[in-house]
C-alpha cells in the first residue's frame, strides 16, 4: 500500500512558528520517524503553491491521500473540485483543532469531498490517518 502526505503552505515551518500549536518538531524530522513505524510505503509532498498542490494530487497514483491543505482548507474552491474529481480517496488532516481556533477556520471546503477528516490530535492526526487508511483500504 502506497500513501502520499501532502501538506499546504506554511507547514514547512512546523517546529519554527507557533510551537504552542504546531509544537517543536519538524515535519520532516516526523515524517522520518512514521516512516519507520508503519509497514505502507510513505511519501510527502509540501508546496505553498495552490496549483503545484492540484497537480500532485490529479497526478497521484497512491492507494490514499493525506491532505492538510493549510489556509487552502479554507478558501480553495480549486482544491474542493480537484478532490471532487479524482479516483484516489483523500483523508483531510490538521495538527490543531480548527473547529477551536478563529471563526474562519471553521469552514472547511475541503471535508465534504475527503472521505473522512481527523484534526487536533497534533502530529499524531497524520499517523492516526495512516492507520485510518491500512484498515480502510485492506478492507476493500
Amino acid at each position: 500500500m502506497r500513501l502520499l502526505i501532502v501538506n499546504g503552505p506554511n507547514l514547512n515551518l512546523i517546529g519554527q512558528r507557533e510551537e504552542e500549536i504546531y509544537g517543536k518538531l519538524t515535519f520532516d524530522s516526523y515524517f522520518e520517524t512514521l516512516k519507520t513505524q508503519k509497514s505502507c510505503s510513505l511519501e510527502y509532498f509540501q508546496s505553498n503553491v495552490e496549483g503545484e498542490l492540484i497537480n500532485t494530487l490529479q497526478s497521484s497514483t497512491h492507494d490514499g491521500i493525506i491532505l492538510n491543505a493549510g489556509g487552502y482548507t479554507h478558501t480553495s474552491v480549486a482544491l474542493h473540485d480537484c478532490i471532487n474529481a479524482i479516483k484516489v480517496p483523500v483523508v483531510e488532516v490538521h495538527i490543531s483543532n480548527i473547529a477551536a481556533r478563529e471563526e474562519f477556520r471553521h469552514t472547511s471546503l475541503i471535508s465534504p469531498v475527503a472521505i473522512g477528516c481527523i484534526f487536533g490530535f497534533g502530529l499524531q492526526s497524520y499517523d492516526l490517518a495512516v492507520d485510518f487508511f491500512e484498515n480502510y483500504l485492506n478492507k476493500r
